[in-house]
């Protein structure tokens, strides 16, 4: 016969509940934060360090991979020690792996650091979720969800308002540096008001040939995706080496997770369909978003001449109208199927990724950020739509595994998509300029060019170079509405994919009874 489930502890109420509510919101809000907060920085840091900026991308890359390695072994951490003192312990070493990057006096240290703050913190994002789940009733558990994935899609927003003013303002240390009063008050309000709410323990074996599978497939690949478009891809046999390692370990580490006891990643959960579909639109529609949220900045920056603050800024309106709608989405996901939500919400994203395309260089500040308040729109429904979906019909037991791969699949996914992006920005600038010196080469074209800047008072050099210029920015701009039309369109598949899984039970709630 098998054993009863373990009885839940009855949700928190009053003030408390708010309480230990927003703290653990701000555990999740900074570790999501130190995922984008440095990319605005990445110049002033090289600069600082006394390293190239190709070189200073692995202070972004080294927090993203760590984290996504570490996120699955949210499952077994949690069973094994229990989600509170998981969660709590990880917030603590999170702070002072922070503390330690704003202390990095090299590169390499720096990105040592990351790495460790990158590991520690994997099972912040899904204790949080589970343990907000657990802190109110049922009936509310809509609204739990809301207030994480609040702090989810603003924190990405912030990162590079914050990390653009600390940077032009302040010394770059400063955007890790500031974790660690937030770090210590959150950890200390989860620590003495959940600490009684500890889950069940067990001694459960760890799955220690699947997490070295697990490093190398997913490390092999994302350092391919990173050194590949400096490598020229393929013709590099360090790049081959490193895709035929991803592509053996990865077979090797699905083959061994299916055939395991004691998995590290329990792939049993995709035989839910919801979770399966639910987490692929998921993890999609995620590295669509992300890399927008990359590419437009670093546009804005190195072509337009925008600096990391005002770059930054353009993407605020959009984090504003996500906060304020995001309470009105959660309200309403118990009594809207939670599939027209996450239609609502790929529309809008569609929209928006579709004004983009028309962007030209002559664009406004405004013209930049009416795009993103449609996008807001869509970030409050995003996230809590799609995690209802995942979420449907997992038993609460289940539910610390089912984040873990959810957001370990997620964060990887962003992680690759950051890579992919940038290099098919580089290859389509070169396409379109390529196809521009064809288009004026030395004929009609650029004589005209060259004698109105001669009037201007430019030699012939510097004609030149001032024509060039103008081609090459011209080129990144096609690019970049090249890639933001392919993003309305991905986008506009995914509500299509969405609506191959069923109708969530329970009112859009997350867990609903077997």
């Amino acid at each position: 016969m098998a054993s009863a489930a373990p009885p839940q502890p009855r949700p928190m109420e009053g003030g408390r509940r708010a309480l230990v509510a927003i703290a653990l919101a701000l555990g999740t809000f900074m570790m999501v934060l130190d995922s984008t907060i440095a990319n605005v920085s990445l110049p002033t840091i090289a600069g600082n360090l006394g390293v190239s900026s190709d070189n200073s991308t692995w202070i972004v890359t080294a927090f993203a991979v760590a984290n996504g390695i570490s996120v699955p072994l949210t499952g077994w951490l949690m069973r094994r020690f229990g989600v509170v003192r998981t969660f709590c312990v990880s917030l603590v070493m999170f702070t002072i792996a922070s503390f330690l990057c704003g202390l990095a006096w090299s590169l390499p240290s720096l990105i040592a650091f990351r790495v460790l703050q990158g590991a520690v913190s994997g099972p912040m994002m899904p204790g949080s979720q589970a343990l907000l789940i657990s802190i109110f009733p049922p009936d509310k558990r809509s609204t739990a969800l809301g207030i994480w994935s609040m702090t989810t899609l603003v924190a990405p927003i912030m990162g590079p308002i914050l990390g653009g003013y600390i940077s032009d303002n302040y010394h770059w240390s400063w955007i890790f540096l500031i974790n660690v009063p937030f770090g210590m008050f959150a950890a200390s309000i989860c620590w003495f008001n959940l600490r009684d709410r500890e889950t069940p323990t067990a001694r459960v074996p760890i799955d220690t040939i699947g997490l070295i599978l697990l490093v190398l497939w997913v490390g092999s690949l994302q350092i391919m995706l990173d050194l590949g478009k400096n490598a020229d891809w393929f013709s590099d046999p360090m790049i081959v080496v490193l895709a035929v390692m991803a592509a053996i370990t990865f077979a090797a580490w699905l083959i061994w997770e299916l055939t395991d006891a004691n998995p590290t990643v329990d792939l049993t959960l995709f035989a839910n369909r919801n979770f399966l579909i639910g987490t692929i639109a998921f993890c999609l529609g995620y590295a669509v978003f992300f890399a927008n949220i990359l590419l437009l900045p670093l546009w804005l920056q190195t072509q337009l001449g925008y600096t990391a603050t005002w770059a930054g800024l353009v993407a605020a309106p959009s984090g504003v109208v996500a906060v304020l709608l995001t309470p009105f989405a959660a309200r309403a996901a118990g009594r809207i199927d939670a599939r027209i939500l996450a239609t609502i919400s790929f529309i809008g994203f569609a929209v928006s990724y579709w004004m983009r395309s028309g962007y030209t260089t002559t664009a406004s500040f405004w013209d930049f950020t009416l795009p993103l308040l449609v996008q807001g729109v869509s970030m409050s429904t995003f996230f809590l739509s799609m995690v209802t979906i995942s979420l449907d019909r997992i038993p609460p037991e289940r539910i610390p595994s089912a984040t873990g791969i959810s957001n370990f699949a997620r964060i990887v996914a962003g992680a690759f998509a950051a890579s992919i992006i940038t290099t098919a920005w580089d290859r389509r600038e070169a396409f379109h300029q390529a196809h521009l010196s064809e288009a004026i080469g030395t004929g009609m074209p650029y004589r005209m060019a060259v004698e109105g800047m001669a009037r201007l008072g430019l030699n012939a050099t510097q004609a030149a170079a001032a024509v060039t210029r103008q081609m090459v920015g011209q080129a990144y701009l096609l690019a970049s509405t090249d890639l933001f039309r392919l993003s309305a369109w991905l986008s506009a598949v995914l509500v299509i994919v969405v609506w191959f899984c069923r109708r969530p039970s329970g009112g859009g709630g997350p867990v609903a009874a077997d």
